[in-house]
């Protein structure tokens, strides 16, 4: 009777035991993906920035050139008294104007708009899971140090993880030139 005392226990600690060490892997692997996430979207932030800033000035340079070219097409014509010159002008000026007519989503103050409301939203995804990764990481760290899971993880080697803390650097906001 008492060895079968004994191998019950023994049963009951090794069946813990298990228990312990899957949560603590499991954990673990939760506070692997949210730093995982961290860096897809330091990537998407890292790829996007550029490619946008990008897209903003060349369409700025678009319109400048093609508000110049209006502006010289309308002094020219005023100026020219010739009346085939001011034909082929007032040509120009309405294929001009017509481009202007055809994509009147062409404007850089939308291009703007949408640089800022793209930089808004990667900055709150990685916000959002920076805050999932501290969760995952305390959620981890508190259950490595409580009593009786602090004995298994010492046993298998499990260490805390440190929180995500930002740079100096990092916490000033971008700089963006156009």
């Amino acid at each position: 009777m008492g060895a079968l005392v004994f191998v019950v226990i023994g049963a009951l600690l090794v069946a813990y035991i298990i228990f312990e060490f899957n949560k603590f892997v499991e954990l673990r692997n939760k506070v692997r993906q949210s730093k995982s996430s961290i860096e897809v979207y330091l990537n998407k932030r890292f790829d996007l920035i550029p490619n946008l800033v990008s897209c903003v000035k060349g369409y700025m340079q678009h319109e400048a050139d093609t508000l110049s070219k209006m502006s010289i097409a309308r002094i020219r014509f005023e100026k020219d008294a010739n009346l085939k010159e001011g034909a082929k002008l007032a040509k120009e000026f309405n294929r001009i104007m017509a481009v202007g007519e055809d994509y009147p989503e062409l404007k850089a103050s939308e291009q703007f708009l949408r640089l800022q409301k793209a930089l808004c939203e990667v900055e709150s995804q990685l916000q959002a899971a920076r805050r999932v990764y501290n969760g995952d990481v305390t959620l981890y760290n508190t259950t490595i140090s409580t009593i009786p899971s602090n004995i298994v993880a010492s046993l298998f080697g499990f260490k805390e993880e440190e929180l995500f803390e930002m740079e100096e650097y990092k916490k000033e906001n971008i700089e963006i030139e156009l």
